[in-house]
C-alpha cells in the first residue's frame, strides 16, 4: 500500500508539459480583462462630463458590465467545453476590444451602455470562466498553487491597468485612452488566450466520455447547491467595499487620494491571498481553507466597524483583499476536485452566476442603508452575518473522517 501511495505521489508531481505556460497565459488574460473592467473608475468623470450624465447613470455602465459577465459566464463555459478555450477566449478579447473602440466613438451615454457595458461584459464572460477553468485539469498535487497564480492576474490587473488608463487619459484624452486600451487588449489579450490549451485530462475519455460530472449532474448534487447558496450570500460581502470603502474613508476625514487608493490596497491584498492561500490549500485541503477564508473575510469587517482613520481602513482593505483573493483562487480548484474535468467550465460559470446579484444589488442596497441611517454600521453587521452563513455552508463541504 505504501509503495502504491508513493508511486501515485510521484506521478502526481509530474505535471504535463506546457501546464505552466497555460497558467501564465491565464494570468495575463485575467489581468487584461479585469484591468479593463476596473479601469472604468478612471473613465467615470470623463463620461459624466462628456454626456452631462448624473452619477447614477454613469455607475450603471459598470453595473451592467458586471451583471453580464457573471450571468454570461455559464454560457462562456459551455462554449469552451465544446469548442475549446483558445477560440472562445480569443473571441472574448475581440469583443472587449470592439466594446472599448465603440465606447471611444460614443455620442451618448446610451451608446456607452451598449459598447462598454454590453461589449466588454460579453467579452469578459467569454474569457473569465473558460480561462480559469482551463488551468485546473492540468494539475493534481499543485492545483491550488496553479489556480492561485493564474487568478492573481485579477489582482495585478486591478492594480496596474487603472493607473495606466489614468495616464493615458491625461496624454490622449478619454477617447484616445479607450482606443489605446483596445489596442492593448488585441496585442496582450489575444496573445495570451491563443496560448490556452485543453489539458490531456480534459480530453481523455473513459468508456466513451470524458471523466467527471455533466453540468446537469453537478447542478443536481448537494455540494453544488451548497456552494451556489454560499456564492449568493458571500457576494455582497465581497463587492460592497469596492463601491463604498473610499466613501467610508472620506467620512472619517481621510484625504481623497488616500481614500481612492484603498481599492488598490484591496487589489494588493488579493494578490498575496491568491498565492499564499492557494498554496496552503494544497496542504490543508481546499474545503477547509475556503471556509476559513470566508470567515476571515467576515471578520475583516470588524476592523471597518472600529476604524477611526486611514491606518485602520488600510488594514481593513488589505485583510479583506487577502481573504477575497484566496477565496477566488480556491473556487475553480474545488470545482475540479468535486466534479472532474468533463464540464468544469460550464459548472464554474454556472456557479459564478450566483455572484451576479451581490455584484449588482449589494453596493446599491448598502448605499440605500447609508442614506437611511447615515452610517455604515448596519451594512457591516449584515455583511458579518452573511459571511457567517457562507462559512457554515463551505464548512459543510469538508470531508468527514
Amino acid at each position: 500500500m505504501a509503495d502504491a501511495s508513493s508511486a501515485h505521489s510521484h506521478v502526481a508531481e509530474a505535471e504535463p508539459a506546457g501546464a505552466w505556460v497555460v497558467v501564465w497565459a491565464c494570468f495575463v488574460a485575467l489581468a487584461v480583462i479585469f484591468g479593463v473592467s476596473y479601469s472604468f473608475a478612471a473613465f467615470f468623470e470623463p463620461f459624466a462630463q462628456a454626456f452631462g450624465a448624473p452619477r447614477a447613470q454613469v455607475s450603471l455602465v459598470f453595473g451592467l458590465c458586471g451583471l453580464i459577465y457573471f450571468v454570461g459566464g455559464a454560457g462562456g463555459g459551455l462554449l469552451a467545453d465544446r469548442f475549446g478555450p483558445r477560440l472562445v477566449c480569443s473571441a472574448g478579447m475581440l469583443c472587449i476590444a470592439a466594446g472599448l473602440l465603440g465606447a471611444s466613438l460614443a455620442t451618448s451615454i446610451t451608446a456607452v451602455y451598449l459598447a462598454y457595458g454590453g461589449g466588454v461584459g460579453v467579452g469578459i464572460a467569454l474569457v473569465y470562466t473558460p480561462s480559469i477553468a482551463c488551468v485546473q485539469p492540468w494539475f493534481t498535487r499543485r492545483r491550488g498553487l496553479a489556480a492561485g497564480i493564474a487568478s492573481a492576474g485579477i489582482g495585478a490587473g486591478t492594480v496596474a491597468v487603472p493607473l495606466l488608463a489614468t495616464a493615458a487619459i491625461a496624454a490622449l484624452h478619454w477617447r484616445g485612452a479607450l482606443q489605446a486600451l483596445a489596442a492593448g487588449v488585441l496585442v496582450l489579450g489575444v496573445g495570451a488566450t491563443w496560448l490556452l490549451r485543453r489539458a490531456p485530462a480534459a480530453t481523455a475519455r473513459s468508456g466513451g466520455a470524458v471523466a467527471g460530472h455533466t453540468l446537469g449532474e453537478a447542478v443536481r448534487s448537494a455540494p453544488f447547491r451548497r456552494m451556489y447558496l454560499a456564492t449568493i450570500v458571500a457576494g455582497p460581502v465581497m463587492f460592497v467595499p469596492f463601491a463604498h470603502v473610499s466613501a467610508a474613508a472620506r467620512d472619517l476625514g481621510v484625504p481623497d487620494a488616500q481614500a481612492v487608493g484603498l481599492v488598490g490596497l484591496i487589489g494588493i491584498g488579493s494578490l498575496v491571498g491568491r498565492f499564499a492561500i492557494g498554496a496552503a490549500a494544497d496542504r490543508f485541503g481546499r474545503p477547509l481553507t475556503l471556509a476559513l477564508a470566508q470567515a476571515s473575510l467576515g471578520l475583516s469587517y470588524l476592523v471597518w466597524w472600529a476604524a477611526d482613520g486611514y491606518a485602520a481602513m488600510a488594514v481593513f482593505a488589505l485583510w479583506l483583499g487577502l481573504s477575497y483573493g484566496g477565496m477566488v483562487s480556491l473556487m475553480p480548484a474545488l470545482v475540479m476536485d468535486l466534479f472532474g474535468p468533463r464540464a468544469v467550465s460550464a459548472i464554474l460559470g454556472t456557479l459564478y452566476s450566483g455572484a451576479a446579484l451581490g455584484n449588482l444589488a449589494g453596493p446599491w442596497l448598502a448605499g440605500a442603508a447609508f442614506d437611511a441611517w447615515h452610517s455604515y454600521t448596519p451594512v457591516i453587521w449584515v455583511c458579518l452575518a452573511l459571511a457567517a452563513v457562507g462559512t457554515v455552508l463551505y464548512a459543510s463541504l469538508v470531508p468527514r473522517r
